[in-house]
């Protein structure tokens, strides 16, 4: 167990999050908790995740609700903090949530996770990506809606090693979070283990250093410019990173996980090309799936604007897996819930299907739609799959020490 986890847990005991709900539910109803952030640097990725959660709760209802009863949606800010974040778990708790949904990162949602944990509710990550959200980081009760950082890195080596004629890659890891860590790894075992490419070089910096002139500086000095660059970062560091690079006259194609995607942040790289991000599904209008389309539709209706993020779609599954282990449970108890959950196997859902397993809650192989950015306009330019799931030691990053120094 990490020094975070334990310092959760005391944090979560000492909110008394084990205590009974305060809050009656009428009858009729059945609550869903909702412990994340909706204001700070987070909001930008659960916000729409929630979203998406909203217009699943409303396609339940106005079917006639789940075993009879209407979802109500109760809702605490986490404010981009893991203290507020276990905060936030024990509101929603108290309330009355049956099931928890939380932050869209393992580090600022596993306190509500935890809380929900300790009060044998199971809860679901809105669209984390690291390992760690789920059984190995919270918990038997935990999930995640989203799929796993390191299956981004492993997309974008293959694909590109198999499409693109790439050969040589340079990791560039943003260490702020476990989620970036994830994305090198994949990528690393993907690249060197399972396709026997060269990396020219690795380095090291966080999302808000101010400039990454030393990283460049040994980019630049490298005998040839690497056919690819991954930059396994967030927003906004790891915009200003790609602006950094570009501006210095590195053309190696560039490359990012799921967390990279999105049009909100590219004015900041003016005519940025060559960039390529792995996504669910996509926002741009070009998705191949009509259902995607279909609830692209519904999201302009309801909030004003499409989808800006890949991110708002996991949101929607959040509510969809739940709900479906329920259903097949026929009751909302959290034993019989969980034991169907825990039998998924590629069970379908909006942007693909999800299996878990006792030993694993979240998705070690998925397909994905490959987005290329060229004069700072992202289109999908292909559907891939890695051609076998990412290895648990590899999740974990054992292999790679390295990369987390």
């Amino acid at each position: 167990m990490s020094i975070f986890q334990r310092n959760a847990i005391a944090a979560v005991a000492a909110l008394g999050m084990a205590a009974a709900p305060l809050a009656a539910t009428a009858e009729g109803e059945v609550v869903v908790g909702v412990a994340a952030s909706f204001s700070g640097w987070m909001q930008a990725y659960s916000q729409p995740s929630y979203n998406a959660m909203l217009i699943a709760v409303d396609d339940i209802n106005e079917k006639g609700g789940l075993l009879g009863k209407q979802i109500k949606v109760v809702v605490a800010d986490a404010k981009t903090d893991r203290a507020e974040s276990a905060k936030a778990g024990q509101q929603v708790l108290a309330e009355g949530a049956q099931m928890v949904a939380v932050d869209c990162d393992y580090d600022f949602g596993a306190p509500a996770a935890l809380a929900a944990q300790n009060a044998n509710k199971i809860s679901i990550f809105l669209c984390a990506e690291s390992v760690l959200a789920g059984i190995q980081g919270v918990g038997p009760a935990s999930f995640s809606s989203s799929v796993l950082a390191a299956v981004q890195g492993a997309t974008l080596a293959e694909w590109g090693a198999k499409e693109k004629g790439w050969k040589t890659a340079y990791i560039l890891l943003d260490t702020t979070i476990e989620y970036n860590k994830g994305i090198c790894y994949g990528f690393d075992w993907m690249w060197r283990e399972k396709l026997g490419l060269e990396i020219l070089g690795h380095d090291v910096y966080k999302n808000d250093d101010p400039s990454i002139a030393a990283q460049i500086t040994r980019i630049k000095g490298l005998p040839t410019e690497p056919d690819f660059i991954i930059n396994c970062s967030y927003i906004p560091g790891g915009a200003s990173a790609l602006r950094q690079i570009r501006a210095a006259g590195i053309n190696s194609a560039l490359g990012g996980g799921s967390s990279m995607s999105g049009t909100y942040w590219l004015d900041s790289v003016p005519g940025l090309t060559g960039h390529y991000v792995p996504e669910q599904a996509s926002i741009y209008g070009d998705d191949p799936r009509p259902e995607v389309l279909a609830f692209n539709e519904k999201y302009k209706e309801r909030f004003g604007e499409y989808p800006n993020s890949q991110y708002t779609y996991p949101g929607y599954l959040v509510v969809e897996m739940w709900a479906r282990a329920v259903e097949k449970a026929g009751s909302f108890e959290t034993e019989a819930v969980l034991a169907e959950m825990n039998q998924f196997k590629d069970e379908p859902f909006l942007i693909g299907t999800r299996t878990f397993t006792p030993e694993l809650h979240h998705q070690n192989s998925a397909p994905y739609l490959v987005v290329e950015t060229t004069n700072g306009k992202p289109a999908v330019a292909a559907q891939f799959q890695i051609s076998e799931p990412v290895p648990m030691d590899v999740l974990f990053g054992k292999r790679y020490e390295y990369i987390a120094r």
